[in-house]
């Protein structure tokens, strides 16, 4: 009896070693942080008094290790909490080591979950193995970013670097993590010197290195030894070179900058000059957005990425860059200027210049520049708010408001515009809200101008699925009451707080077919979002619930005009009885050929749009 007892309790203890041992080393750190000692980045930034762009330089040291750990793992991000708590001690324990505050890490790095591999952070993304299904095992990426040989070689690594998130973050418009999946992609698997290297660690982590004084002085003795060996023995032969050469470059240089300025002038004469839009230089965006660094990047979408940034009178502004440079000539460019330029309401983002560049004549850069949205979009308030601890869910008055706003604005372009303008992308991220939560509709460059009282056929649809009204997304059947449907999708979710799309639900997967099947059974309060149902009062918020049904039914003879839609909205006009519905949105043969059409509109798509300010 007492062999047996002494028996069990050697396995009771080994059973408890055991899952000690598996807790601890699932809480263990993967990525090996010596290189934060051995490699020569500029740590001066967060010594004290810390400079502004320390929280930057660590957020780059540590994207250095998360592309090792991809390199090494073949995995994007940290697997879990515990192995993310584990890296950011560990992280923050060598730069200790270096005289650098603890709280430093705490201030930039507070979020540990922010490190841990989601599969909604870009696109299902999670291993090597999803990237290469999702871009393909070879992209512009892989020969752009091998190295940085050539003095042009990182510009061209960061273009590529940017078509391939706009190619990610078209498969799953939620994605917020994207930029940073492909920038671990090229530094820690593309580059040939992986992510340690200076050259890799300054262009594509961004990373600033510690200057090496002395064997850079060394270096330039023994340059000018040799150049001024070799420049007394054929001063006379390189003098008359280099001035021929001379020469030739500033004709052939002054012959462009005046077709340039000619191609200009045009550009310019094309946007209204009585509307108050100003023609920027490069020069001033570049200053303002810091060069357009990577750290002023606010958004981005499938055809451009949009910079924070300040001018030189201190005004602060978003800049968009347009990455769709393959379309013809800068006139899709110009036309989307000109119509932006035209409109001014206190609901609609008003475009306060542009600027468009060129090197060879017919535009290699072109940038549009708006006031600056302090409070974010729509969407960051309806299903971001919980990322950001100072942000609160909206209450009654600022959805009502918000509803309101975006309805005025989009009357105003179908009715107080000649002709009429579609705008063809309504939804919560092309809603964006000012300092005092008042909604501006934006995104016009998927705008389209109509032909009065007529409908208009495209075999080009633009818009972002969920949002696209059935006969657009089918048939390309365009009309004002496109609009309306997509206004009344953003009404359910604003009413609702759930996303037009929802795919983690087992009811019903559009917002309009849940919608319908709660107010059709009397259950109308279940739509309200949990933080509504003691707020708001009822009857009111059941108004605006039915209109946004309304405004999304699937025929469109059904649908009010965005004008009645606001009278409904305001109480001025009765809400007729909600008809019924055919077959729902959410059946397997119609999401097929919706699916279908998207695809094909998505392959042949060529215009600029404004993304996301």
């Amino acid at each position: 009896m007492g062999k047996s007892q002494f028996l069990s309790s050697i396995l009771f203890l080994l059973t408890h070693l055991i899952i000690f041992s598996i807790d601890s080393a699932t809480s263990q750190c993967p990525i090996d942080f010596t290189y934060v000692e051995t490699f020569p980045w500029d740590s001066t930034l967060c010594h004290e008094p810390a400079d502004p762009e320390c929280c930057q330089t660590l957020s780059s040291l540590f994207g250095m290790g998360l592309a090792k750990h991809l390199k090494e793992k073949s995995m994007f991000y940290l697997p879990d909490a515990n192995s993310s708590s584990s890296c950011l001690s560990e992280f923050q324990n060598k730069l200790t080591t270096m005289s650098i505050s603890q709280s430093f890490v705490h201030q930039c790095m507070n979020d540990s979950n922010e490190l841990v591999i989601k599969p909604s952070s870009c696109a299902g993304i999670v291993t090597l193995q999803d990237w290469f299904e999702k871009v393909g095992p070879s992209s512009s990426l892989d020969s752009a970013c091998r190295n940085f040989t050539g003095i042009t070689q990182c510009g061209l690594c960061l273009d590529a670097g940017m078509r391939v998130t706009a190619q990610l973050t078209s498969l799953d418009p939620n994605s917020t993590k994207c930029f940073f999946f492909t920038v671990f992609y090229a530094a820690g698997i593309v580059n040939v010197f992986g992510p340690e290297n200076r050259k890799t660690a300054a262009c594509i982590l961004g990373l600033p290195s510690k200057t090496t004084n002395s064997s850079k002085s060394l270096t330039r003795e023994r340059l000018l030894k040799l150049v001024f060996g070799l420049l007394g023995s054929f001063i006379g032969v390189l003098g008359t070179i280099g001035f021929v050469i001379f020469y030739r470059n500033w004709s052939k240089k002054r012959k462009q900058e005046t077709l340039h300025e000619e191609y200009v002038s045009g550009v310019k004469a094309r946007v209204s000059p009585n509307t108050g839009a100003k023609w920027f230089q490069i020069a001033e965006l570049l200053q303002a957005t810091n060069g357009f660094s990577q750290w002023n990047m606010i958004g981005q979408g499938g055809y451009g990425v949009v910079y924070k940034g300040t001018l030189s009178d201190g005004t602060i502004v978003a800049v968009k860059q347009v990455l769709d440079l393959d379309s013809k000539g800068d006139e899709e460019f110009i036309n989307e200027a000109e119509i932006i330029s035209k409109i001014k309401h206190r609901n609609l983002l008003s475009l306060r210049g542009c600027c468009v560049t060129s090197d060879n004549l017919k535009g290699k850069g072109r940038y549009l520049v708006y006031d600056f949205m302090s409070n974010g979009s729509l969407y960051d308030h309806l299903f971001n708010y919980e990322a950001n601890r100072h942000r609160k869910p909206l209450n009654w008055p600022q959805r009502k408001s918000i509803i309101l706003d975006v309805a005025r604005g989009l009357a105003y372009l179908h009715y107080g515009i000649k002709p009429a303008i579609y705008h063809r992308d309504i939804k919560a991220t092309n809603i964006l809200l000012d300092s005092n939560m008042k909604a501006r509709v934006s995104d016009f460059g998927l705008a389209k101008q109509s032909t009065e009282g007529q409908s208009h056929l495209t075999t080009r649809v633009a818009g972002t699925y969920g949002y696209l009204a059935p006969e657009y997304a089918l048939y390309g059947q365009l009309t004002e009451k496109s609009d309306v449907y997509s206004f009344g999708i953003v009404i359910l979710e604003i009413m609702s707080g759930r996303k037009v799309l929802d795919t983690v639900s087992p009811s019903a997967l559009l917002i309009t077919d849940w919608a319908w099947t709660l107010m059709k059974s009397g259950k109308v309060e279940e739509i309200f979002q949990e933080y509504l149902r003691e707020e708001g009062p009822r009857g009111v918020m059941e108004r605006f619930v039915r209109v946004g049904i309304l405004c999304a039914h699937v025929m469109v003879a059904l649908r009010p005009t965005i004008a009645d839609a606001l009278k409904m909205l305001e109480g001025d006009i009765d809400i007729p009885r909600l008809p019924d519905r055919p077959l729902p949105l959410s059946h397997e043969s119609f999401m097929s050929s919706l699916q279908n059409s998207i695809s094909s509109s998505e392959r042949s798509r060529g215009t600029s749009s404004i993304r996301s300010l």
